[in-house]
């Protein structure tokens, strides 16, 4: 479960999970990135079911129901404080392309 304050990340305890700072940032970032892409993915689902048929943009209401899901994932947890976690509590598994080959 996310919580909801972000507490500081020992570095040193951040990099020794992959034996390198500079790979711990990269897994965990691109993790983030899979994450905003799956919730953009989402909200676009979500929110295409309220798109008009027309495109007129005097004729546009405010729609609660939409008003109401954007405020949701507006109220989640950023993409980058859930990755972090998830590396921390080691659910994110990564490997080094270039390491297998030697």
């Amino acid at each position: 479960m996310i919580e909801k304050s972000f507490l500081p990340i020992d570095v040193h305890l951040f990099g020794d999970k992959t034996g390198n700072l500079y790979k711990s940032l990269m897994v965990a970032g691109k993790r983030a990135n899979q994450i905003t892409l799956d919730i953009k993915e989402e909200l676009a689902g979500k929110l295409a079911e309220f798109a008009p048929a027309y495109d007129n943009l005097e004729e546009v209401m405010e729609n609660k129901e939409q008003i109401e899901i954007s405020r949701f994932y507006e109220r989640k947890p950023k993409s980058t404080q859930t990755s972090l976690e998830e590396f921390m509590s080691d659910q994110v598994y990564s490997r080094d392309p270039h390491e297998d080959d030697m």
